[in-house]
């Protein structure tokens, strides 16, 4: 039987992820907390052994407005919601003062240097692939510009998470045609369905399904691959730390439990979250994920668990 294989993939995107539905100022502590994690991140997973995939926004890669001005491509997306639109919130944001919450080019250096980390694409504007108004060629300039920001640091981009996990099939061979060639989809259930507008009964069932096991989260990694990619279900998602420390322990015994069951039955358990959803409470979130990956450290010793990118799953034979 093969050995279970433990995944995890980050959706590093500061602003660029949540600037619709925020007030900057106010999460100005937030994303502090934010950049003081990341490091520490780092350190953990340097420890542990633990490889793991950075889906990273292109504009993050961007030194300054300047060099974001001079990115902007001619074809942006016409999004019918113009508050998701990322190039209008950016030009009316270059005096805030929070240049360092747009931009984070030597973290990303660090995340490189940091053995065993694989730099994947969160698109370059963190692109909204099922929403009204946008089309396929606006997103084929995205993926072009994002690609053209990781050639300069000599990276090949082989891994694509399609932001707000708006997973579009239509979308599939743009990325192949360029090489990324293995990408982040949803659950295999009702509740994770590609949609762009989460009906409040499917928000319910994800919430429940983090305490209350309703569906089976690992899966056997050969079910993944297609003809000229790999489309790597997530499993669960690290949510942020609850006020109340029961709700807590229990969320993070079921992560135990499903890692355990992927361990002992050679199957991929693939956890997710956003490096900004330990802005709130970051030294506990720091401490979650280390006994996650002491977790994941025990299962390695006593079941030969291995840990992987999303890129090295391509290669599992």
């Amino acid at each position: 039987m093969k050995e279970g294989k433990f995944v995890i993939s980050l959706d590093f995107e500061l602003v660029w992820g949540i600037f619709d539905h925020i007030s900057l100022p106010n999460k100005k502590a937030y994303f502090q907390n934010t950049l003081y994690v990341i490091p520490r991140i780092l350190e953990l997973f340097e420890k542990n052994n633990c490889k793991v995939t950075w889906a990273t926004v292109g504009m993050l890669l961007n030194e300054n407005w300047e060099q974001w001005r001079a990115m902007i491509p001619e074809d942006k997306p016409s999004y019918n919601n113009k508050n998701l639109d990322a190039y209008t919130f950016g030009l009316t944001h270059e005096k805030s003062g929070y240049d360092h919450f747009f931009f984070a080019p030597q973290l990303v250096k660090r995340i490189l240097a940091t053995p065993g980390q694989e730099l994947a694409t969160h698109t370059y504007s963190h692109y909204y692939c099922q929403e009204e108004g946008q089309t396929l060629e606006q997103f084929e300039t995205d993926l072009d510009v994002a690609l053209k920001m990781t050639k300069k640091l000599e990276v090949a981009i082989q891994s694509i998470v399609f932001p707000r996990n708006q997973f579009n099939q239509n979308y599939v061979n743009a990325c192949v045609s360029r090489g990324i060639v293995n990408l982040r989809s949803n659950p295999d259930s009702w509740f994770w369905q590609d949609k762009k507008a989460v009906t409040m009964q499917a928000k319910v069932m994800r919430t429940l399904d983090t305490v209350i096991p309703f569906t089976k989260t690992s899966y056997s990694w050969n079910k993944i691959i297609r003809t000229s990619h790999t489309e790597q279900p997530s499993s669960r998602f690290l949510k942020p730390l609850n006020a109340i420390s029961f709700i807590n322990d229990v969320r993070l015994k079921r992560i135990f439990n499903e890692m355990v069951w992927a361990a002992k039955n050679g199957e991929v358990y693939h956890l997710w979250w956003h490096p900004h959803n330990f802005g709130t409470s970051p030294n506990e979130s720091l401490k979650q994920l280390e006994l996650i990956l002491e977790h994941f450290r025990y299962l390695r010793e006593n079941f030969n668990m291995q840990s992987c990118t999303m890129g090295d799953l391509s290669f599992v034979k």
